[in-house]
């Protein structure tokens, strides 16, 4: 009689949370308590936001991709018309998620093919189409370093990922400086670990007389 043959255990896939840029055009931003409402119950996590009132020339570099285009001297001149409201957006593929929520860029469109799109409800025109979103990982990077800068962009682990990422990268050195507050046992033992763990940031150069060296793995 055969033996069945034992069923191997896949792991679970790896699930990161993706940051996105979106932002609230001039034309509604009286609406933006209501478009935030609706990002957040979309399941989107608001990690920064700002409000801000561009210059026609920022709004030039901000879409340097569409320079040429018919359209661009509109656009740069209703972007800098008035304020409007940054936000970087964070769940699990957030680029594809906000870009399936916003809806097609012509708002005329988005009623006919997206009617529940926030382009549909809330854009008039393919120009005045109330929110924007990055097409894609590497212009959601370079937009929110635009509205962000020294933003960090990374994708954030979850699940296994995340306790692979902390068992590699983050348990070993907090340990080194938990054992190390053990032995000296100073006064004030918070202080002292957030001082020794910005020293031993193993993600940090070391500086040795004047000469910056890294690790290599």
């Amino acid at each position: 009689m055969e033996k069945e043959m034992p069923q191997l255990q896949m792991p679970p896939p790896r699930v990161y949370v993706e940051r996105t840029l979106a932002l609230i055009k001039p034309d509604v931003i009286h609406k933006a308590d209501e478009i935030e409402d609706i990002i957040l119950r979309a399941g989107f996590s608001i990690l920064q936001k700002r409000k801000l009132h561009l210059s026609p020339e920022q709004c030039s570099d901000f879409y340097a991709d569409q320079y040429g285009k018919l359209f661009f001297p509109s656009l740069t001149a209703f972007m800098s018309s008035g304020p409007i409201i940054a936000l970087v957006l964070a769940r699990e593929q957030a680029i594809a998620h906000w870009k399936s929520l916003i809806g097609p860029a012509n708002s005329t469109k988005a009623r006919e093919t997206h009617p529940e799109s926030l382009r549909a409800i809330y854009g008039t025109s393919d120009l005045r189409n109330a929110v924007h979103g990055s097409e894609s990982f590497s212009t959601a990077e370079r937009e929110i370093q635009f509205m962000f800068p020294g933003s960090i962009i990374e994708p954030i682990p979850l699940g296994s990922a995340a306790k692979d990422y902390l068992s590699r990268f983050i348990n070993p050195t907090l340990l080194a400086g938990l054992t190390e507050l053990c032995k000296r046992k100073p006064e004030d033992p918070f202080t002292w670990l957030a001082d020794w763990l910005i020293d031993n940031n193993p993600n940090k150069p070391k500086v040795q007389h004047g000469v910056v060296t890294e690790e290599i793995e």
